[in-house]
């Protein structure tokens, strides 16, 4: 993800935010449809998850399954040079040891984007008007 301009990962990050459509639309308009789509794999839709698979965005589908509790996903990541998105799936989980190696090497952007994400799978997880199934 190191390879996004800045601007493009913070309106990844706010895909999980209040005007989260806004930022989606943004992102399938302007040719980022792997964003879009890792917005939604991370949501829970299967249907995305596969489109990352089938258009070859591997190490990006393996976020959301690290997200899901998988270890073939993290060693992965790591075999094919992705240790910052392993990084950042633990940041999203609140490891507190991801979150400082991602402030030692200036990854700034990419504690915004845990924050975003645990923030807003907390709300679906802990909200009483959802029923989690």
């Amino acid at each position: 993800m190191l390879d996004y301009d800045v601007k493009i990962l913070t309106a990844f990050a706010m895909t999980f935010g209040n005007d989260g459509e806004v930022f989606y639309k943004w992102l399938l308009s302007n040719g980022y449809p792997e964003l879009a789509a890792l917005n939604e794999a991370i949501k829970g839709s299967k249907l995305a998850f596969k489109w990352l698979v089938d258009h070859k965005y591997f190490h990006l589908a393996a976020i959301d399954s690290i997200l899901d509790g998988s270890q073939s996903a993290r060693t992965w990541l790591r075999k094919y040079n992705f240790e910052d998105l392993v990084y950042l799936a633990d940041a999203i989980k609140q490891d507190s040891f991801a979150i400082n190696w991602l402030k030692e090497r200036n990854l700034d952007i990419y504690i915004f984007i845990a924050k975003k994400i645990e923030v807003y799978l907390n709300s679906k997880k802990n909200n009483p008007l959802k029923f989690n199934f």
